[in-house]
Formats: C-alpha cells, sequence, structure tokens
C-alpha cells in the first residue's frame, strides 16, 4: 500500500513560499546580469521615451503629464537644449534656483573636482573639514547681525525642517505660524507647514500637527486688509496678534515667513508689516525664521530678501541659489545666542548628507563668484529696470494680465479671463475659466523658445542672474507673441 502524504503544515507552506521568492527576486551581481546597452555612449531618442515610460516616475502632478515633458540634453548661459537640437530661453531659472545659468564658471567645476579627489565625503557628525568652516565663514560676513552659526542641508525642505526643529527644541513650545500663500518644500513638516494648495497632500496622509496659518497682508481678488499699505500692515498684524492670543503665546515656537511670497506671486510685505511680525514676536518670546530658500543670494536685487525690511530674523533657510543649482545643498543659519545653546544640548536634527564636502566647494565657490561678478547688482540696476518697462507693456498691452511686480531678477504677471476679470484659474488648476486658453498659452511658450515655471494664474520672469539685456529682451518678445495667442484664445 502507498502511505497517505500528510497534509502540509504551516511552517512547509511558508518555507514553500520563500523557496518561490527566492527564486524569482534574487538577482545575481555581475555584469552579464544586466542589459549591456548601459555601456553604451549614447541611447536614442526612441529608446529613452520608452525606457522613461517604463521606470521614471513624476512627483507633484500624474506621470501621463510628464510624459510630454521635453527631454534636455545641455544648457549654455541662460537657455537649454532639447535632444532635437531646440534651443529654450529659461525663463524662470528652472524652479528659481539655476541662477548661474548653464555655463558653470570653471572655478566651481576645478574646486568641484579637487574636493572629489582629496576627500569626496565626510558624515557630518564623525568629522569636520575645512570647505565647511570656510563657508560658514564666508556666509557669517555676508549676513547682518549675529546671524553665525550654520548647518549645510541638502535642500531647501530639509533646511525648513531643521529650522522647525531648531526652534521647537529652543523654545520648549511646538507652534509655528505660517503664510496661507506660502510654500515651504516637500517632506513632511515643511509641506504641513506651506500654506498653498499642496499641503493637501501632507494632510491627505496624517500630517504632523502644531501649525497655524494666518492670512498673508497682501491683497488678493477677494480680499484686502486695506486700501494703503499702512492701512494693510496695521490691520493684518492686528489679525496676527489676536491669532496669537487665541493659540496662546507660550505655545508658539516660530513664526516662519517668506521674506517674499515666492511660487505664491512675487510679494513683498506692506511698509511696517514684517517690522511689525519682528515686534510681536520680541513682545511673546517667538523665533522670526525667514524662508530664503527660493530669494536668498541675489534673486531680488538684495543678497538677501529679508534686506527688504529693518528686521533681523532669528533663523534663516536658503538653497537654491547658494550653488546655482549646481549640486544640492542648502543653509540655516542661527543668531549667536541659539547657536550657544546647542553648544551644551542637542539639537536633535542631522542627516547624512549634511555639510557634503563636494556640495559646500561648489556652494563656496559660487558665492564668491557672485560677489567677484557683482549678480547682485546686476539683478537691481540691469535686469530690473528691463524687467519692470517689459512688465508694464505687456499690463497695457492685454487685457488677460491684470497687474505685474518685480524686484531684482524676480517678477510675477497676473492672469485673468479678460471676459470676468477674474484668476483664469486657481493655483492648483481648478475652476478654470478657460482651460483652452491655458493649454494654449503653454504651448505658445514651447513654440517661441520659452521653458520655466508656469503655474497659472501666475506668470512668473525669473531668469537666470547672468542673462544680458538683449537676452532678457529678447525673451519677452518671445512672451508677448505667447501672450498675445492666449488673450486671442478667449475670443475664439
Amino acid at each position: 500500500m502507498f502511505a497517505t502524504a500528510s497534509k502540509p503544515t504551516a511552517a512547509m507552506r511558508v518555507l514553500s513560499a520563500m523557496r518561490r521568492f527566492s527564486t524569482t527576486t534574487t538577482a545575481t551581481t555581475s555584469k552579464s546580469s544586466v542589459s549591456s546597452a548601459h555601456w553604451d555612449e549614447h541611447w536614442s531618442k526612441e529608446k529613452l521615451q520608452a525606457h522613461s515610460d517604463q521606470h521614471v516616475m513624476a512627483t507633484w502632478g500624474p506621470g501621463s503629464a510628464f510624459r510630454s515633458a521635453p527631454l534636455l540634453t545641455r544648457g549654455e548661459g541662460p537657455y537649454l537644449f532639447d535632444i532635437d537640437g531646440n534651443k529654450f530661453l529659461d525663463w524662470t531659472s528652472q524652479a528659481i534656483c539655476t541662477n548661474l545659468g548653464y555655463s558653470v564658471p570653471d572655478t566651481v567645476q576645478e574646486a568641484v573636482i579637487k574636493q572629489m579627489k582629496s576627500l569626496p565625503m565626510v558624515y557630518g557628525g564623525l568629522g569636520n573639514t575645512e570647505i565647511r568652516v570656510r563657508l560658514a565663514a564666508l556666509l557669517s560676513e555676508l549676513l547682518p547681525g549675529d546671524l553665525s552659526g550654520f548647518l549645510f542641508p541638502s535642500g531647501g525642505s530639509e533646511a525648513n525642517e531643521a529650522a522647525i526643529r531648531i526652534a521647537r527644541r529652543f523654545t520648549g513650545r511646538s507652534k509655528v505660524i505660517t503664510h496661507y500663500r506660502s510654500y515651504h518644500g516637500g517632506t513632511a513638516h515643511s509641506l504641513t507647514a506651506t500654506g498653498d494648495f499642496r499641503r493637501g497632500f501632507a494632510e491627505a496622509g496624517g500630517a504632523p500637527v502644531g501649525f497655524v496659518k494666518t492670512m498673508n497682508p497682501t491683497d488678493t481678488h477677494l480680499f484686502s486688509f486695506g486700501a494703503t499699505e499702512e492701512e494693510r500692515a496695521t490691520q493684518a498684524l492686528a489679525y496676527l496678534e489676536e491669532q496669537i492670543q487665541c493659540e496662546g503665546p507660550t505655545t508658539i515656537a516660530a513664526m516662519m515667513f517668506e521674506s517674499v511670497i515666492g511660487s505664491g506671486g512675487v510679494h513683498l510685505a506692506p511698509k511696517g508689516y514684517m517690522e511689525g511680525v519682528r515686534a510681536l514676536c520680541d513682545k511673546y518670546g517667538i523665533l522670526l525664521i525667514c524662508d530664503e530658500v527660493m530669494v536668498g543670494f541675489g534673486r531680488t536685487g538684495k543678497f538677501w530678501g529679508f534686506q527688504h525690511y529693518d528686521i533681523l530674523p532669528d533663523i534663516v533657510t536658503s538653497a537654491k541659489g547658494l550653488t546655482g543649482a549646481y549640486l544640492p545643498l542648502s543653509m540655516v543659519a542661527t543668531r549667536s545666542h541659539i547657536k550657544d545653546y546647542f553648544e551644551t544640548n542637542a539639537l536633535g536634527w542631522g542627516a547624512t548628507f549634511q555639510a557634503h564636502p563636494v556640495s559646500l566647494a561648489a556652494g563656496y565657490e559660487c558665492v564668491k563668484f557672485m560677489l567677484e561678478k557683482d549678480l547682485v547688482g546686476h539683478a537691481k540696476n540691469v535686469i530690473e529696470p528691463i524687467m519692470k518697462e517689459e512688465l508694464d507693456k505687456l499690463v497695457g498691452k492685454y487685457a488677460c494680465i491684470a497687474r505685474s511686480r518685480c524686484s531684482g531678477a524676480f517678477g510675477c504677471m497676473d492672469l485673468v479671463d479678460p471676459r470676468s476679470g477674474v484668476p483664469v484659474q486657481n493655483f492648483d488648476g481648478s475652476n478654470s475659466t478657460h482651460p483652452t486658453a491655458v493649454s494654449t498659452l503653454r504651448a505658445a511658450l514651447r513654440a517661441n523658445g520659452i521653458i520655466g515655471f508656469v503655474r497659472p494664474p501666475m506668470f512668473h520672469c525669473a531668469p537666470a542672474l547672468v542673462i544680458q539685456p538683449d537676452e532678457l529682451k529678447d525673451g519677452f518678445r518671445r512672451v508677448d507673441l505667447a501672450l498675445g495667442e492666449f488673450d486671442r484664445a478667449f475670443g475664439a
């Protein structure tokens, strides 16, 4: 007789499943285990597109929308080139970050190669480096007052995360007040601190707590704190102090504001507002964090955006312009009493790539290049006058542009539906009054050789700080052609 097979036990079933898993997921580690195409110097456009469709994921928007993005291959000055040889003027320094354009200064290239050869990596908690000390010393000379203690995270979001952690640990309080029209980054706390629609991505998944929003002091088409700058500042500050009282002053660690509102439309605060915020912080023992991720390093015609006001922040964060986006690097600067506190208390924040020596080498030389070429002066004295003149022309020419603003090399137009005067869509793309007109604008910009950060109802203008007058005027000529198609679309 044949023996009856015993029923498999739970352990036997698990073991069998593990064997099946190991045979289907274990990969060899030799060169022969991957495609030989990885050793080819170039891939065809078709091959790149096919692999992009299979493997490359988008970030803020759906992947399907990203499939039509240009395949960029090189850059020169303020221009980008795609795989088909098309030349585009980068109208917004990508995400307001490639401040030095695409012709990397020789000094930056040499410093990066030198650092790579001598010491490519040091974990910031294990040891110090000369380049870390030198960049911190240089930035301390460029910041006013006693802003003299520095961290060097990898990006703006991470810098704001660190700033929030510092404020909470220094004060022993938890709440952070931010503006509704603001963006502070894509990580958990920085995105929850954000006021615009993107914070919903964090809130939908269980966002960190302790963030309080307040209204910006600037106008919208729906609301204003007053008819003059003085009225707006006075009323907005009264509103803010009422919030502080209602929240409980001793629960608030910091107010974190963009020195100049960036992606939300290039808005400077009305005269007296930021000075009043500083006074409220002093009155209630609250730290003032100025988020300069977008506007630091000369973008607005001053080295730091907060220098448009008579204030000294307690903490400053910045990124993008620090290395011209050549390598990932950001900074957190603190005043001396905060730095001194953490000499004997754990700061409680860190990251593997904090103070990465190769990125620091790039940042050090980029800042020196900015100083040698006086790019802040170029933004204020060369770019700003041209930008103001050209923006005024466009506002006067097209009913689809309600108004414009500009500071240094940072400008913005407000796009409206000329039939009603209301914004052509919400910032998140919803409630578009004329979707065809918006898609027409995007296509027309591309067809006229303009590429950049375009998110109606705001249309930013933020070229590289190295752009020359003829290049900037040519850019406005191209933008004019695209806006003409946008304007005509409403009458179609």
